[in-house]
């Protein structure tokens, strides 16, 4: 390995053609003429990853790699050391808990703690703590922001430590934007230059949000993982994987006018999502690609993580130099940009887009044409329904959770009622297009004399402080705020699940009345539970449509073909009649959204704030802890020693397993860990008010990631979640098989815990969707599992595990968790190789019980690699990494 700065392989150097200045790059022609391989014929994400293996690793060592890329090997573990790390709260602050943590444990065992220190730049970007407590008012934005202080004082003082103890770590502090949009706007170069070799290179990164995808439409590599990994790529080591699975998607044709990148993104998400994607990197190319303006393919990256790619990558081109020249980039960053691209291979030409010769795994055609006005929902991202089908859809949801109930088109407070309209996320606000239509819309029909209907919270929040600056100067903001869509904060809020409380008298009629209501957000994510505890179903639609949903007040009416409402004579007014003509929004998009807009908003005050200038914070190398905090607490997984509790060493077998939940397709991180309001009588909430919080202050478990007894008391505790081992109960539900007892998940473990019996979690397809959450898996390890049985797992979910030293198995071909029969009586063993753990190898499942015959299956453990197999036998990462930091 060599440093950081000058590559391993110098003699492929060679001057950039083209730069605006003297500067070289690290030429792939020049790699393939040495004899490296077909390097031009890699996919383009492919060709980035080369020129990582080439810079960092001897020709030997290189060669081996890239023949993997090129010949799409398994047995050969490929390695990619990202140039960057975006952190955001939710996810950053347990990471750095463990960072803190890892630091004292070398100074107890006489290392110097400073041992622990990011390799790479780091940027924390506080997104994930603005809550909506307030909205509909002009008030809400101030008071909300004043509230985020409050609350998350320890928190904020926990990472302004973080700020000044740890070095190449930037915080950008709340109220700057949602992570995503930062990173687009601002943060990301495309292509890097050395000042000091004036080498130039690719601009690579991963984040802790699974959401991070969102970057590859700009042409820079970089995807989600979870806080686990996120800490090996932080300390300067590369991730390992097999070669990556490349599927190009061939975009053609053009989308229709009426329709949104929204629109798009969900025609895209339910054909992907489909095909099967899982864990592939994704390229689009093709004619297509030309006809969408950077926001949309943004707004296709974004959501990579809801069809289960890796990411989403689109190609360097000319709609990229505008822009990053619209965004304020200069004209000699945009020119640097160009030739490099164009160098390398990951340059798109308009006039042989549809000639391509890449060398992909796999090809799929998307014809832009087909694209027509959509919501997804009622509980997945890729379930598209065309806008006029979403009544119907919602009567499927009201049957599966309220059967015997009917859904009305109603004036009144019933089932389909829509309780939350909110514009949010970085996937659409981060457009132009849809927040000019949004306001556009908002105008119209505050011209017909609209208004929501009255049980409706609605909501605006903004990915970057650009959205509100160009909606005010073309006069649209007075129009949203007419219809109640003030800017409550920047921030994820609604989208992550910090939707705030409802209204009581609407949460008293909700509860009271069993109503089965519905959130419309133009999120990302509409998972169970998520948006918000006492909602069953949510919707996602673009900004202008998530303002139709909330004039019309309900889901149970058909938004294409009914009225939303009347006008002041009586008229019935149509989404046709106020929907905004496409040259009107081009009109507006041209005028106010501006490259000195984007320049002036960054200029400055994005690395504070007076109120994170004004926030006391602890100085030092280690971290001051509080024992009686409940937001703050050292991690429990940085003192454990290298494999001295791991059953899955060589000759491990595993006895007297019990089956703690037994679960569906689909499930998600949100069932896992849920983000979401701590009830007052859960688990977590019970834990809160006995250290004496008061239950109105119980806040969510987003903000309280930072302890990890909250975190475990939290595990599971989803109002939703159907657990098949005990029937006829949704929620947090799990039976202690000695006793016979139903009780939560946690009381359930505790039990477990006390006898040393170890548990495996049995589930359906694509296990842990959703967010990158490492406390999904992390809790599972405090929980006492040990394996979890799957149809399928999900890319980032699967990597936690492993993480964290839990085995990840899947059953065989045309075998699923019903061919089990699990009982009360159930215990199961696993057998595991005697050479010892290994890429994809078989596990013994051994199934007995009172009074039934012994049986077997052979399992395959989901492990990518060796080095994830060496991980997996010293009882997870963090192990892995003390021990290779105390032997420095």
């Amino acid at each position: 390995m060599t440093d950081p700065i000058h590559p391993a392989n110098p003699d492929l150097v060679a001057p950039l053609p083209g730069a605006p200045e003297p500067m070289s790059y690290l030429s792939l022609t020049a790699a393939e003429h040495a004899g490296f391989g077909a390097i031009s014929r890699l996919p383009r994400t492919l060709k980035v990853m080369a020129e990582d293996i080439l810079f960092r690793l001897p020709a030997p060592k290189a060669h081996a790699q890239i023949s993997a890329l090129i010949a799409r090997t398994q047995s050969q573990p490929v390695s990619f050391a990202p140039g960057r790390a975006l952190l955001q709260d939710f996810m950053g602050i347990p990471l750095m808990t463990d960072m803190a943590s890892m630091r004292d444990a070398l100074a107890a065992q006489g290392h110097d703690p400073m041992l622990l220190d990011p390799a790479i730049p780091v940027d924390f970007v506080v997104d994930h703590s603005l809550n909506v407590l307030f909205a509909g008012n002009p008030d809400a934005y101030a008071r909300n922001q004043k509230a985020e202080f409050e609350r998350n004082a320890e928190r904020f003082a926990f990472i302004k430590w973080c700020q000044q103890s740890f070095s190449k770590f930037r915080v950008i502090p709340p109220g700057r934007g949602i992570m995503h949009q930062v990173n687009l706007e601002w943060l990301s170069h495309v292509v890097t230059l050395n000042p000091d070799t004036q080498l130039a290179r690719p601009d690579t990164m991963i984040g802790t949000d699974s959401h991070t995808t969102m970057v590859n439409a700009l042409g820079v590599l970089g995807w989600g993982v979870g806080g686990i990994e996120a800490e090996t790529a932080m300390l300067g080591t590369p991730l390992e994987m097999g070669a990556p699975r490349v599927v190009g998607i061939r975009l053609t044709g053009v989308r229709p006018s009426g329709t949104t990148a929204t629109d798009l993104v969900l025609h895209v998400a339910e054909k992907l999502r489909a095909v099967g994607v899982v864990g592939a990197f994704l390229e689009f190319h093709g004619a297509g690609v030309g006809q969408l303006p950077l926001a949309d393919r943004a707004t296709i990256a974004n959501m990579a993580p809801e069809y289960g790619a890796t990411c989403a990558w689109f190609p360097i081109d000319a709609l990229t130099l505008d822009y990053l020249s619209m965004t304020g980039r200069s004209a000699q960053h945009l020119a640097r940009v160009q030739a490099y691209a164009q160098a390398q291979g990951l340059w798109q030409d308009p006039d042989t887009a549809d000639t391509t010769d890449l060398n992909f795994d796999e090809e799929h055609v998307f014809d832009l044409s087909e694209v027509v006005p959509s919501m997804a929902g009622p509980t997945r991202p890729d379930q598209r329904v065309n806008l006029r089908d979403v009544p119907a859809s919602f009567d499927a949801r009201l049957k599966e959770v309220a059967p015997g109930a009917t859904a009305t088109d109603s004036a009144a407070l019933d089932h389909g009622a829509v309780v939350i309209a909110a514009i949010t996320s970085c996937t659409n606000t981060s457009n132009p297009e849809v927040m000019i239509a949004a306001g556009l819309l908002a105008r119209k029909a505050r011209a017909a004399g609209l208004l929501p209907r009255p049980w409706v919270k609605t909501s605006l929040t903004p990915g970057s402080r650009v959205v509100t600056d160009y909606l005010t100067d073309a006069g649209l903001m007075a129009d949203l705020e007419a219809l109640g869509f003030h800017n409550v904060g920047y921030g994820c809020a609604t989208c992550n699940g910090n939707s705030g409380p409802l209204a009581p008298e609407i949460q008293a009629a909700i509860d009271r009345d069993a109503l089965c209501t519905v959130a419309v957000l133009s999120g990302n994510r509409n998972f169970e539970g998520r948006i918000h505890p006492q909602i069953k179903g949510a919707y996602l639609a673009s900004p202008p449509l998530v303002i139709a949903a909330a004039l019309a007040g309900t889901v149970t009416r058909d938004l294409a073909s009914a009225p939303l409402g009347l006008d002041p004579d009586g008229k019935p007014v149509f989404l046709a009649d106020i929907w905004p003509d496409a040259a009107e929004i081009s009109a507006l998009v041209a005028q106010y959204v501006t490259a000195d807009r984007f320049r002036k908003c960054y200029a400055s005050g994005m690395e504070t704030t007076d109120a994170w200038d004004a926030l006391d914070a602890p100085q030092g190398v280690q971290f001051p802890w509080d024992s009686a905090s409940n937001f703050i607490r050292p991690s429990p997984f940085a003192a454990m020693k290298a494999g001295a509790d791991s059953a899955l060493a060589p000759d491990g077998r595993i006895e007297g397993i019990r089956p703690l939940l037994m679960l569906g397709d689909a499930i998600t991180t949100d069932h896992i860990s849920p983000n979401g309001a701590i009830r007052a009588d859960s688990p977590a909430g019970q834990y809160l008010q006995a250290q004496g919080t008061d239950p109105a202050r119980l806040g969510n478990f987003g903000t309280r990631r930072g302890n990890p007894e909250i975190c475990l008391r939290g595990m599971f505790d989803n109002p939703l979640l159907n657990n098949e081992l005990v029937a006829g109960m949704r929620g947090n539900h799990a039976r202690h098989a000695p006793s016979g007892q139903v009780m939560t998940v946690h009381e359930v473990c505790d039990l477990y815990r006390q006898t040393g019996t170890p548990l495996i979690i049995i589930a359906g397809r694509n296990y842990g969707q959703g967010s990158s959450r490492d406390w999904a898996a992390k809790g599972l390890a405090l929980m006492g599992v040990r394996a979890v049985l799957a149809e399928s797992f999900e890319r980032i979910h699967r990597t936690n595990l492993v993480g964290m030293g839990i085995l990840p198995l899947t059953f065989p071909d045309g075998v699923t968790r019903h061919d089990l029969n699990v009982t009360d009586d159930t215990e199961f063993a696993l057998e595991l190789p005697h050479a010892g753990l290994e890429a994809r190898c078989n596990v013994i499942l051994q199934q007995h019980g009172p009074g039934s015959s012994p049986r077997q299956f052979v399992l395959t453990a989901q492990i990518a690699s060796e080095s994830e197999a060496q991980i997996l036998s010293r009882g997870g990462l963090l192990p892995h990494m003390m021990a290779k930091l105390a032997s420095v």
